[in-house]
């Protein structure tokens, strides 16, 4: 597990320290440093929401006497023409908090909101939607939490919490019977404590999979694979293992593949495909 305040907040040290450089030299040529101020958070686009929680700990973390009023909460429909907050605080700090608070609310409200048209598609199905590791570099921890927010299942966090044996890993070992010996005796060796999840690529890797990787295995990703053979293959998996499908699954397909009893599946394109929703912070003049 991730410890997501002491990872964003390097985050959002490291994006302040991007942005304002050596001074926010705009609002020092004219705001004295003692002014207080008014801004709200205007939405300008219908979607689900996302970034409140976030929007809140960086205005706090920049000062922490900041007042937070919000008027709505993440992963709510929002439309057009709402206010989702109000912050008071110095003007200096909601001038420099406001551009990176307005990139990661707009981005993560996106996902989230495309998120929610997958799993809308899910509905009835036992089927739940997982997302990636393609994701923008050092940005990570927000995309993911939109996925969530977004009524999405996040899938590991990185390299380091799961082994996935993917197509690369197979062939550079020789076979997958070898890369499945090898990732079980590193995890009774080294790191007992991580899930082992094996890419295949044909209902022949299946099999393969079902001799000899019962007690080794977690998860059977079925990369590529058609609905049928999706189908297919689950019937040959039954309860044995996990099941996850995918490879090209949209919003025009996820359904079909649902239809084949599943257990998941991962759609990259949650967050790569996303695109950002029209937020606004304004000014409010007392």
């Amino acid at each position: 597990m991730i410890d997501f305040d002491a990872q964003l907040y390097k985050l959002v040290e490291s994006a302040l320290q991007e942005d304002i450089g050596n001074g926010d030299h705009s609002t020092l040529c004219c705001i004295p440093a003692d002014a207080k101020g008014k801004a709200v958070l205007k939405i300008k686009q219908d979607g689900i929401l996302a970034g409140i929680d976030v929007a809140e700990k960086i205005f706090k973390y920049r000062a922490p006497n900041v007042v937070f009023n919000r008027f709505k909460s993440d992963g709510e429909p929002m439309q057009s023409g709402e206010t989702a907050f109000e912050v008071e605080a110095g003007v200096h700090t909601i001038l420099q908090c406001e551009r990176l608070v307005l990139n990661i609310m707009q981005r993560m409200s996106g996902i989230a909101t495309l998120t929610e048209q997958y799993t809308r598609q899910l509905k009835g199905y036992k089927t739940r939607l997982l997302d990636t590791r393609k994701t923008t570099p050092n940005f990570r921890l927000l995309e993911k939490e939109a996925v969530r927010i977004g009524g999405g299942v996040n899938h590991r966090f990185g390299l380091f919490d799961m082994i996935m044996l993917k197509d690369n890993h197979i062939d550079y070992c020789g076979s997958i019977e070898e890369a499945i010996l090898r990732a079980h005796d590193y995890v009774v060796r080294y790191q007992p404590q991580l899930k082992i999840e094996v890419e295949t690529r044909s209902l022949e890797d299946v099999k393969k999979v079902l001799q000899m990787g019962v007690g080794k295995v977690h998860r059977i990703m079925l990369d590529n694979y058609t609905p049928a053979e999706v189908k297919e293959a689950v019937q040959l998996i039954g309860d044995a293992f996990e099941t996850e499908a995918s490879g090209g699954i949209n919003l025009g397909t996820i359904t079909s593949y649902a239809e084949t009893g599943v257990d998941y599946v991962s759609v990259g394109g949650l967050i790569h495909q996303a695109k950002s929703l029209d937020l606004s912070l304004k000014a409010v003049i007392i």
